[in-house]
């Protein structure tokens, strides 16, 4: 039986490019996307043999249930790894955005990842060696301006990943996260010019080098893998800095 992984949000940008990745490596890919003409465009190029797909909203309980439940009638019931990567991003002043959008930011990166977490979690422990990697962010480090509501989700799924990690543990399921800075995707760049920090840090991870972390991650696991070599060492700052330090950097980069 090949390896499996189940992606959400794999119609684009990075969830994409990971199911191709690891289809090309022998894996049977689940690509799950609330949009069905990318999932067939997907499917189409990676073949039935290689790749199943569901269209799937995240914060639908009963879509997610379904999604999943079709994806182990392919893999015996089994599931290797969990790629958590539907996400959404609005940049801007936060009295500037609507708090509908607010909403949306917390709705589909928080609840709909516990969604997908907790319906994921039998096939999960039924498998030996399971693995979830969340999709983090740099911005989940401190809180980022301009990008309040989207940082603070992302500090959230930080949060999820240490608790899972050890409440999973003693079922053979290892939880870790990824947390890239600005990546060229779609999502991102609809964004730019909204915050000084996109011109200040730069946006220079495509979604290619993340799916090679994903990759990575999923052969040699860690609780955070910070992404880059910028945001490495920033990372290490913000964990050992005092935290006016922390704030004081980011402000700078932010004016």
């Amino acid at each position: 039986m090949k390896e499996s992984i189940f992606i959400t949000g794999a119609g684009a940008g990075i969830g994409r490019e990971t199911a191709r990745l690891f289809a090309s490596r022998g894996w049977f890919v689940g690509a799950a996307d609330r949009d069905e003409p990318a999932l067939m465009s997907l499917a189409e190029e990676l073949g039935a043999d290689h790749c199943s797909i569901h269209v799937m909203d995240v914060v639908d309980e009963l879509s997610v249930s379904q999604g999943l439940a079709d994806f182990a009638r392919r893999t015996d019931g089994q599931l290797r790894l969990l790629h958590n990567n539907a996400g959404i991003l609005k940049v801007g002043r936060f009295e500037e955005i609507n708090m509908a959008s607010h909403r949306d930011i917390v709705e589909i990166n928080v609840i709909g990842l516990m969604t997908v977490l907790h319906a994921a979690f039998p096939y999960l422990k039924a498998t030996p060696g399971a693995q979830v990697i969340n999709m983090s962010s740099a911005s989940a480090s401190f809180g980022i301006p301009d990008f309040a509501s989207y940082s603070a989700s992302k500090h959230a799924v930080r949060a999820m990943t240490e608790a899972l990690s050890i409440e999973w543990e003693h079922h053979d399921i290892q939880v870790g996260d990824l947390m890239p800075p600005f990546v060229n995707t779609g999502m991102v760049r609809s964004n730019t010019g909204k915050s000084a920090l996109f011109g200040n840090l730069g946006i220079n991870l495509g979604p290619e080098g993340v799916a090679a972390a994903v990759w990575n991650q999923a052969r040699h696991p860690r609780l955070h893998r910070p992404l880059s070599v910028q945001f490495s060492l920033l990372w290490l700052m913000i964990r050992s800095a005092p935290s006016a330090v922390t704030r004081t950097v980011i402000r700078r980069l932010w004016q």
